[in-house]
């Protein structure tokens, strides 16, 4: 498999990228044709671009090439507190010299990928062509988002069941892509977390959420060594992410914004939406210069272009310490200030706690139990498209209401006082974060399921026993 492997005195990262070519690797790249980097969306990796490496409209006329980034996918890394947008530009940084990269586009999706391209063509200008920006984010994450992914994040790492862990699974899907999100998509995404996003890894998956919620605002000094021509496609049905923050870095960057009419989250996923935004695209690119894709020969080496980038980033934020810093280190670049690192760190270590024997929601063979749609439908209320709830006639299954054993060690993540985690959240069984009280013992809904059980039991015996 193509990986980039960046290693330094305290750190170690390996990118695994794809292209289009025949083989798979750069060296397959058509020198004739420009080449477009393309950067995933947040909780996903370079597999769910496929809207766009099989749009024939891009395929057949650009050299297309993907990033997991480090927490993302295939690609792998020592977890650190140091992690956020500027050492995700270092890495793709790294990652283009490695390869010999000739100048490229960029089509970043959603969150953590804007926040990596813009810091990219604010560092290394002379790599990046343009930019696309699908979606764009509020520079700091807002409050009500803030609140939601506190528990989600939780009770996600701490699931003990599979039940748990599809309810925190499902949750994900209606607050990224929305309620009326198709079937057969939550079930893809649903198994993808399943296996890359598991709370075996519960480190990863804080890292991650650490780089979303923790983020910092682009420095106004940034902003004008952004040359490059920037178009915006932002879906003006988007609840999670207003507008307001699309028309602002287009009137920042001088960029064109195109509105989704419709669109929601993750544009460059659901099938309606991407062949809009790679329609949008193509014609933006039209429009440009056609660059050829020629091996870069670059004048410095690389750790004289990255020391370069650290003076660069000293002048944008007024730190000194970025002189003296590890220039072959990509969490040089972290710009994150010292408390927060510090919680970060703290949190991680004690995520990591025990997370060799948590719940794993696969089979021996390392695929997913089961489909989410293929669930027994065993709730007493199940939540509708349309907000209500219906009562259900669904199977009860002896033990399904056990109270579940809170973990070792009372943790917190990086964003929250350290809360209590409790598995006995009456009235739904799910897993939440308790910030006074921890309930124990069974509750009324739970006590009918035990009585409802013994009559079916009674029943089936009656039936078998010959009169």
């Amino acid at each position: 498999m193509p990986f980039v492997d960046l290693h330094s005195s305290d750190d170690f990262a390996s990118i695994y990228y794809t292209t289009n070519s025949f083989f798979g690797n750069v060296a397959g790249f058509d020198p004739e044709k420009p080449t477009v980097c393309m950067l995933h969306p947040t909780f996903l990796d370079s597999s769910w671009l496929h809207p766009q490496f099989n749009d024939p409209r891009l395929d057949s006329e650009f050299n297309l090439i993907a990033f997991d980034m480090r927490v993302a996918g295939k690609s792998e890394c020592r977890t650190s507190g140091k992690h956020d947008g500027w050492v995700d530009a270092a890495d793709l940084a790294f990652c283009a010299q490695a390869l010999r990269l000739a100048p490229f586009h960029i089509l970043a999706m959603e969150n953590t990928a804007i926040n990596c391209a813009l810091r990219f063509a604010t560092l290394f200008p002379e790599m990046c062509l343009s930019l696309a920006l699908c979606n764009v984010p509020a520079p700091t994450e807002l409050k009500w988002i803030y609140t939601a992914y506190d528990e989600l994040v939780q009770t996600w790492c701490f699931a003990e069941d599979l039940e748990s862990y599809e309810h925190s699974c499902i949750e994900a899907v209606n607050f990224t892509f929305g309620s009326e999100t198709p079937s057969d998509l939550r079930d893809e995404l649903v198994a993808y977390w399943e296996i890359t996003m598991h709370p075996r890894r519960r480190g990863r998956v804080l890292e991650l959420a650490n780089l979303v919620m923790n983020r910092l605002p682009l420095p106004a000094e940034a902003y004008p060594h952004i040359t490059q021509p920037v178009l915006i496609i932002h879906g003006d049905a988007n609840e999670a992410i207003p507008r307001k923050y699309a028309e602002r870095l287009a009137h920042d960057l001088k960029g064109v914004l195109y509105t989704v009419k419709g669109g929601g989250g993750y544009l460059g996923v659901l099938q309606g939406t991407a062949s809009i935004v790679n329609q949008v695209y193509v014609k933006f690119l039209s429009r440009l210069p056609r660059a050829r894709s020629d091996p870069a020969t670059p004048t410095l080496t690389t750790e004289e272009r990255m020391r370069d980038a650290l003076e660069m980033l000293e002048h944008i934020t007024g730190d000194p310490s970025f002189r003296t810093r590890d220039p072959q280190s990509s969490l040089s670049f972290c710009c994150l200030p010292e408390e927060v690192i510090q919680a970060q760190t703290e949190g991680l270590k004690a995520y990591r706690k025990g997370q060799t024997l948590a719940f794993l929601p696969l089979n021996p063979s390392g695929r997913p139990i089961r489909r989410y749609s293929e669930r027994p439908r065993d709730d007493w209320f199940e939540s509708k498209t349309e907000g209500m709830s219906y009562a259900g006639g669904g199977r009860f299954f002896p033990g399904a209401c056990a109270v579940g054993k809170a973990p070792d060690a009372q943790v917190g993540t990086h964003f929250s006082r350290q809360p209590h985690i409790d598995t006995t959240r009456p009235g739904d069984g799910y897993p939440h974060v308790c910030r006074k009280t921890c309930h124990q013992g069974f509750d009324g809904k739970s006590r009918y399921r035990l009585a409802a059980n013994a009559a079916q039991v009674v029943l089936v015996i009656l039936a078998i026993i010959p009169c």
